[in-house]
């Protein structure tokens, strides 16, 4: 008999930013180090005989929670990793919820019908982890193995194990991150013993705890996925709301002064700004200003100014700024983002020291907050 630990990576990225991500390489958030402390601590007197995850770097840092107290190699299996996901890759939710609401409400539903361009569908998925999973038990008979995987990929897995039928999936619980399911496995079939538990996170580090989009019962209110946009031609309706914003942040500044700023919104050469508007379905909500002429020898993107209207504050909408920034600048080569706060504004550092960025030095009578964003660098599980 085989005993196995199917266990979803702790938080990343995307669960973070409100981003889709599958086979897109994230990264784990400082709240995912303190979930992986938790599981380690959950799996300290837990004997393992083996280790594997996908081979996604946010699996494959977890899984450090196991491999790295009881000296274990990891083996990596990229068909425990998650969902194919196409051309939704890296795009937000709510860009995907603005322009394919139909499409984006059959992935909500698991509805078997569910296809985009380049993706795999939930069967090829629920079929290729299967296999993984059982490949995966039969190399270990009579031992414990621990998996690390993903949370469509898990809830798929198990409900192949629990012969959920396809109009069925939509009513399928789901995992919190650092979620542990235990099965055992007999040569022929798999018994659940438990499924997505999390009784190891404390409510304050719990990522579902914060979020509402998988409640049944409507108990929270909805969460608000953004979505941006360069005001190419929408100019005339958001350069009130981009001098608003402007003015809040930079009073006694003459208009003309800060519509300058703007002028990256058009094609521009390099090192003039950038703009983007981020807007709550069709309501223009905050915006983003990035020098992206600037620090490209020394790989770093700048975010000169973002702000959230002042009624839209305190809903946690800002972090999705910063993931705008990450995904852009990464893909455009960067490792790291820096920005500039004042001294005076202890709020505001705060909120970015919570997201990982650490002070770099001071610029214009400014901290120069910084944040790592490329792959090289990899955190202890501890946070150390």
């Amino acid at each position: 008999m085989t005993t196995i630990y199917l266990v979803r990576h702790a938080e990343a990225e995307g669960n973070l930013y409100r981003r889709i991500h599958g086979w897109y390489d994230s990264l784990i958030t400082e709240n995912g180090y303190r979930q992986i402390a938790a599981l380690e601590e959950r799996f300290r007197d837990i004997p393992v005989d083996a280790v594997y995850s996908s081979d996604l770097f946010r699996t494959r840092t977890t899984a450090q929670a196991v491999c790295r107290p009881k000296n274990l190699p990891l083996h990596t299996d990229p068909g425990l990793r998650e969902l194919n996901l196409g051309e939704w890759e890296d795009r937000t939710f709510g860009a995907v919820r603005h322009s394919a609401p139909e499409v984006m409400e059959l992935f909500n539903r698991t509805d078997p019908a569910w296809s985009v361009e380049k993706a795999e569908s939930f069967f090829q998925l629920g079929d290729r982890v299967y296999g993984a999973v059982r490949r995966l038990a039969e190399k270990h008979p009579g031992q414990t193995i621990a998996l690390f995987s993903h949370g469509m990929a898990i809830r798929q897995f198990l409900g192949r194990v629990k012969n959920v039928p396809p109009e069925e999936w939509h009513a399928m619980p789901h995992g919190d991150n650092t979620a542990v399911s235990r099965l055992t496995f007999d040569g022929e079939g798999f018994e659940i013993q438990f499924e997505m538990d999390n009784s190891h996170l404390p409510e304050d580090i719990s990522t579902l705890a914060r979020q509402a989009w998988w409640r049944k019962d409507k108990k929270a209110a909805a969460d608000v996925n953004l979505w941006s946009q360069m005001p190419i031609h929408t100019w005339e309706r958001d350069r009130e709301l981009y001098l608003k914003l402007r003015r809040e942040a930079c009073p006694g500044v003459e208009d003309a002064l800060l519509l300058a700023e703007a002028e990256g919104l058009r094609p521009q050469p390099q090192g003039l700004w950038n703009v983007n508007i981020f807007m709550a379905g069709e309501r223009p909500v905050g915006i983003a200003l990035y020098d992206i002429g600037r620090g490209v020898e020394e790989k770093a993107g700048y975010i000169e100014f973002l702000s959230i209207l002042p009624e839209e504050r305190g809903k946690g909408l800002g972090i999705q700024l910063i993931g705008q920034a990450v995904s852009m600048y990464r893909n455009s080569g960067r490792d790291r983002l820096r920005l500039r706060c004042p001294a005076e504004n202890g709020r505001a550092r705060r909120f970015f020291e919570r997201y990982g960025f650490h002070q770099a030095g001071q610029e214009e009578g400014q901290y120069l907050l910084e944040k790592y964003i490329g792959y090289e660098w990899q955190r202890a599980p501890m946070g150390g």
